[in-house]
């Protein structure tokens, strides 16, 4: 007869976790597959999974945090910075704890990175009904609040009975770790069901060390791609975040300098190529660079690897509307958006074996010296937007020129700096202006541009490269919106740069505002509705970001100037603790340079004449499918 353990069912999930384990793919080591829990217990999960976890706690470590969303963010992102090959789970109380997880569960979908969900949930039993927390549907009495993670979830599923465990965390596994399938898993985790024991049997716990599979193409598949890139002459190779989550940095440069082929990214993909390779366009896109959007627009074949194609990348499909598109994706999916061209593969698997059945074949010999001329002259433009140092008297910094005293700052570590964003206008000005030599030195949530992701974000990467500097960029609107886990960086000892720019407001959206012809409201501070008689005429207060980092336990500063700042970074260096840098920013000022159209629509009918005129300059645009939208003003 087989062995069995007698457990409850959350003993037997924890201890299931426990034993998934991943060979480290640069020394062999055997590491585990979850690096740990956040959690944040309440009604619901403390009695049973709390008690679970803190018997497992020397082998699964548990983390506490401040702020639901933050704490999933946090866990993303450590999954982001390990290329999917480690991850963390989340768990929550029965209610407002749970539904604080939907924005984190949707923003792991969209960008298709693993992260464990495990919300408690309401009673099976119904003996108390409704418990604390509990929201009733009137026309089903099987609903809770977990059931909103169906549509944000690649995997869901509600575990009535302890024995459910038995198929529903291999299934959760198959999902986390399949590079095709990855997402977010929610597993609901009503608490009655928490609590029940059950003989498990012993052989559920043994050690399982997972292989992330890379999926071959099909020969068929491949030769259809080599013909049409042998019937090119103009293409370009396309790299999304599909290619650095599989490691085809090597396997794109060499193809790239093969057969004459220029490379531009995604904001996903950044980081794949250096950022100095002579054949780097630099990004695609809304947000991209003149070399990048120049040889896209004239491309006659796009070679697009590991990416789903969005709108930002595509400028709305206007931007090489005359291409052939040919993808190559793991995810079935996202390789029907391109044409009718695909391979279905593993990004590394795919671009060797395209390489090989391509021969010594190469692109016009003229598009490829015209790509490398386009480079280097937006390499120029990077240089001369990032090494501006002293700005005229009363002239506030923007974006790109703190983005260079960042960059100024870090001299031998920069091949190892990690910058991390998310929202407003600082992914458009990262994207074009940072630059990194290493996969993963650039980690920017873009996916679902979530603002608040940012400080969280830094927390997760930090963790799961702690030798690295993590450098956390943000907009004061992010900062307000989520800053809990300062407070959790200084508390686990993990060391954050956070520089925070402030332009009272939320400048890249009033820029959008204006852009399609209303009026200044309710993005800017200054036009925002006050009560008069608490402000008077000094508007709304001014906010001491630097103060509130302090009350959080970081060390902090405001700067007000490009030489404070360059000097407040090298005191932030060599800080043992979280470092928040504070500067004053003119939000109207961006990066001139690149970008491209991008469709938002404009009302049809305004009484303003603004919107009228913005109306018709669309409607001209999006029938010619031309930039006539300046693109800096229409960052999202």
């Amino acid at each position: 007869m087989s062995a069995t353990i007698r457990l409850t069912m959350a003993q037997a999930l924890v201890r299931y976790l426990v034993a998934q384990q991943v060979r480290d793919e640069e020394s062999g080591d055997l590491l585990p597959l979850f690096a740990g829990v956040f959690a944040i217990f309440g009604h619901g999960n403390v009695a049973g999974l709390g008690e679970a976890l803190y018997r497992q706690r020397d082998r699964l470590p548990t983390y506490r945090a401040h702020n639901e969303q933050a704490m999933a963010h946090t866990a993303i992102a450590y999954a982001k910075a390990h290329m999917r090959r480690r991850m963390m789970a989340v768990t929550t109380s029965i209610g407002p704890g749970a539904t604080n997880l939907l924005t984190a569960a949707a923003l792991a979908h969209v960008n298709r990175l693993p992260v464990l969900l495990l919300p408690g949930d309401t009673f099976v039993s119904r003996a108390p009904d409704p418990v604390l927390q509990q929201l009733e549907d009137f026309g089903d009495g099987t609903v809770s609040v977990n059931d909103c993670f169906r549509t944000v979830s690649r995997y869901f599923d509600r575990i009535v009975r302890p024995e459910q465990l038995l198929s529903a965390l291999p299934r959760a596994m198959h999902v986390l770790t399949d590079a095709a399938l990855c997402g977010p898993v929610t597993l609901a985790l009503p608490q009655d069901v928490q609590a029940e024991a059950w003989d498990w049997p012993a052989s559920f716990f043994a050690e399982r060390v997972h292989a992330f599979r890379s999926v071959p193409p099909a020969g068929d598949d491949v030769a259809a791609a080599a013909q049409a890139l042998r019937d090119a002459r103009r293409p370009v190779l396309l790299a999304g975040g599909g290619a650095l989550y599989a490691g085809a940095g090597t396997a794109v440069r060499e193809f790239a300098e093969a057969h004459g082929v220029p490379v531009a990214e995604t904001q996903a993909g950044k980081g794949l190529l250096a950022w100095h390779h002579p054949l780097q366009l630099g990004p695609a896109g809304v947000c991209g660079a003149s070399a990048a959007n120049d040889l896209l627009a004239e491309a006659d074949l796009v070679l697009a690897i590991g990416t789903r194609l969005q709108d930002f990348t595509t400028g709305s499909r206007a931007l090489y509307r005359a291409a052939r598109i040919v993808t190559l994706n793991v995810n079935g999916y996202d390789a029907l958006k391109g044409g009718d061209v695909q391979i279905l593969a593993d990004a590394r698997l795919g671009v060797g074996a395209l390489s090989a059945a391509l021969g010594p074949w190469c692109a016009d010999g003229a598009w490829r010296e015209r790509a490398e001329r386009a480079a280097a002259a937006w390499r120029a433009i990077v240089d001369g937007i990032t090494s501006r140092r002293e700005l005229p008297a009363g002239t506030l910094p923007y974006d790109g020129e703190i983005i260079g005293a960042v960059q100024r700052s870090h001299g031998d570590s920069a091949r190892t700096d990690i910058v991390v964003g998310a929202a407003g206008t600082l992914p458009a000005e990262l994207e074009k202006l940072w630059r990194t030599e290493t996969p993963g030195g650039y980690h920017m949530e873009y996916g679902y541009s979530c603002m608040g992701y940012e400080i969280a974000g830094g927390l997760g990467v930090k963790m799961a490269k702690p030798d690295r500097e993590v450098i956390v960029m943000l907009g004061d609107g992010s900062y307000l919106m989520l800053n809990a886990e300062i407070a959790t960086s200084v508390m686990l000892g993990h060391k954050l740069i956070v520089v925070v720019l402030d332009n009272r407001g939320y400048g890249c959206i009033d820029r959008l505002q204006q852009a399609c012809g209303g009026a200044p409201f309710n993005n800017m501070l200054d036009d925002c509705r006050l009560d008069d008689c608490l402000h008077g005429p000094d508007g709304a207060p001014r906010i001491d970001f630097a103060a509130h980092a302090r009350a959080m336990g970081a060390e902090a500063e405001h700067v007000r100037n490009i030489a404070e700042l360059e000097q407040a970074l090298r005191r932030a260096r060599a800080a043992t603790r979280t470092y928040l840098i504070a500067i004053d920013t003119d939000h109207r000022r961006t990066t001139t340079e690149g970008g491209c159209w991008w469709d938002v629509a404009v009302p049809e009918v305004s009484e303003r004449a603004d919107v009228r005129a913005a109306r018709r300059q669309y409607e001209v645009a999006k029938q010619q499918r031309q930039p006539d939208v300046p693109a800096e003003k229409t960052h999202g």
